[in-house]
């Protein structure tokens, strides 16, 4: 019976509905901070008109247009829906967040944008770009009681486990 029901979980996770960079930002601050402020909340603006017309521009600077309101590159764009892992009681059980859909991204899932064949005239280091999109380092400083780290910094914490080569 938990099987079945741990089955069906994974399957209503896999089409979780977006629930926005907003919800976000209660529990994370310092982390929708440091996402207004990258590259990726203005994705979509770096397009010319003609080119956000383009599904193969949009596929990657505006991702899930179709799906929430928000334009660009957002939290649920790289950690999945957030509709079942988004509530605060899931989100403090790691395990759970994981199970019901929160996805650690990887340097697999980031070069589906950038990638060899994307308009870029510099390559994709995906150590380098984690250090220009660190969110976590300020809230962990948070969370330790520690005010020494920013998001805009190199850190001394260690990456998430998804970015470890």
């Amino acid at each position: 019976m938990l099987l079945l029901l741990v089955l069906a979980l994974g399957g209503a996770a896999a089409a979780a509905d977006f629930v926005g960079p907003d919800s976000c930002k209660g529990c994370h601050p310092e982390a929708y901070d440091a996402w207004m402020q990258s590259k990726h909340a203005r994705a979509e603006n770096s397009l010319s008109e003609q080119q956000r017309k383009d599904g193969r521009c949009l596929s990657c600077h505006s991702p899930d247009q179709g799906s929430q309101a928000t334009a660009s590159v957002t939290c649920e764009t790289c950690h999945g829906g957030g509709q079942y892992y988004s509530p605060e009681y899931v989100m403090k059980d790691s395990e759970l967040a994981r199970l019901v859909g929160l996805v650690d991204p990887s340097e697999k899932q980031c070069r589906s944008c950038h990638d060899a064949s994307s308009p870029s005239l510099r390559p994709f280091d995906f150590k380098e770009s984690l250090k220009a999109i660190d969110h976590w380092s300020a809230e962990r400083a948070r969370r330790s009681g520690r005010t020494d780290a920013s998001p805009h910094t190199t850190s001394t914490a260690p990456a998430p486990a998804s970015a470890k080569k």
